[in-house]
């Protein structure tokens, strides 16, 4: 019987044709967009959880707080190396190296650009550095504890000429209007801010910039990861009385990978959800579309209502009609939708992965992603379906069968 149902509700679908593409552009338009937000989101997410795989769950970071960002960022309260010494003290701790960074014109031969610089500690703390933000040397060397003019550069360096040419090894450039020599070139990390960066001895951009004490970020390795969170409250404790801040009054932040990623997930989640609630206009416009169709049809099929109800169909089954014709409808253009939605994520990973270079784009796809698309597709046009139905289901076969 239900089967019937469906076969009936198809049949009309395809005797109008015009009218029901027209129907379902609204729902199929607003269901691309989402599709695509949530993909996309979805698979940035993931992407995240990579980096994060690869930095690993034994590293805490300490930062100014607001300080962990872009280049370029100035909390009020900078840390500094004593905060670094105080941080080495801490027991249950196998490495710990303070990062900084600055923002700083480059010039290579007639060419000028400014850009990320990066200043790499010694020994030890420069290898854990180098595993934290998985920095490998593709071509030439890493840098040397006793390097004071060498550079290394990321790949974009080399692949986007990000100075007008292609920088190789042994280039000299200008970085502050002091002379580099590029040793090393490193592999892709798919990060846009590491692959265009320059990295350089840590001494030496203190002196370049004149920076005497500042770090940006204490980078650590605990010895034991089960004991991760009391390692970072003992670091809080240490930190608070050095720097005699209150409990909760902290100008500095201890954070772990996965509170980080925490944090990147709720903002993720934040715009995700405000764009969808953006496309999901398109949605109610759709669905409004659908009523205004359905009502038509209602009037269209008023005598055809009258047959039916003259033979023997009751309230319920004229209704039921009605409501699997608008949830059809819709489903038809969910599924376009959900189609579309796919290939605009897969095309904007495609740009991004090709074109721009950027590995942190990803499109998600699931099983339940989809059906749940097209379900919530069926549901908006059943709803909207709903008062053109009822108002079928309630005609009265005489009057039906009177109209004209």
């Amino acid at each position: 019987m239900l089967k019937d149902y469906f076969k009936f509700a198809l049949d009309t679908i395809s005797h109008r044709k015009i009218r029901s593409w027209l129907t379902m552009i609204g729902i199929f338009i607003g269901i691309a967009t989402v599709v695509a937000l949530i993909s996309l989101g979805q698979g940035f997410k993931q992407a995240i959880n990579k980096e994060f795989e690869k930095i690993g769950t034994d590293k805490l970071f300490v930062t100014a707080k607001g300080g962990f960002g872009p280049p370029g960022t100035n909390p009020v309260m900078k840390l500094t190396e004593d905060d670094l010494k105080i941080v080495k003290k801490v027991s249950g701790i196998e490495n710990v190296a303070g990062f900084i960074l600055s923002n700083s014109k480059v010039e290579f031969e007639d060419n000028v650009g400014f850009f990320a610089i990066q200043g790499l500690p010694k020994g030890d703390e420069r290898k854990l550095v180098a595993e934290t933000q998985s920095l490998k040397v593709k071509e030439g060397r890493d840098l040397r504890d006793n390097d004071k003019s060498s550079a290394i550069i990321g790949i974009d360096f080399v692949d986007k000429e990000l100075l007008e040419k292609n920088l190789k090894l042994r280039d000299k450039i200008e970085i502050n209007d002091k002379e580099f020599v590029v040793v090393g070139i490193l592999e892709k990390t798919g990060d846009p801010g590491r692959d265009g960066s320059i990295f350089i001895p840590q001494e030496t951009l203190r002196e370049v910039f004149n920076e005497p004490d500042k770090i940006d970020t204490i980078m650590v390795k605990v010895a034991n990861v089960e004991n991760i969170q009391i390692i970072a409250e003992k670091i809080k404790n240490d930190l608070r009385r050095f720097r005699n801040v209150k409990k909760d009054e902290e100008d500095f932040d201890v954070e772990t990978p996965e509170q980080l990623l925490g944090s990147f997930g709720d903002i993720i989640n934040i715009v995700q959800s405000v764009l969808i609630g953006i496309a999901a206009i398109s949605l109610l416009v759709g669905g409004i579309g659908i009523a205004n169709t359905m009502y038509t049809t209602v009037i269209e099929r008023t005598k055809e209502i009258g047959i039916m109800k003259s033979v023997g169909a009751q309230n319920k089954d004229i209704l039921l009609i009605f409501v699997i014709e608008s949830g059809l409808l819709s489903t038809i253009g969910g599924l376009i939708g959900i189609i579309l939605g796919f290939g605009l994520s897969n095309g904007v990973e495609l740009i991004a992965k090709n074109v721009l270079r950027i590995n942190l784009i990803e499109a998600y796809f699931s099983y339940s992603l989809f059906f749940g698309s097209l379900l919530f597709s069926f549901f908006i046009g059943a709803i909207f379906g709903l008062m053109p139905a009822r108002q079928a289901a309630l005609l009265q076969p005489v009057e039906a069968l009177r109209y004209k």
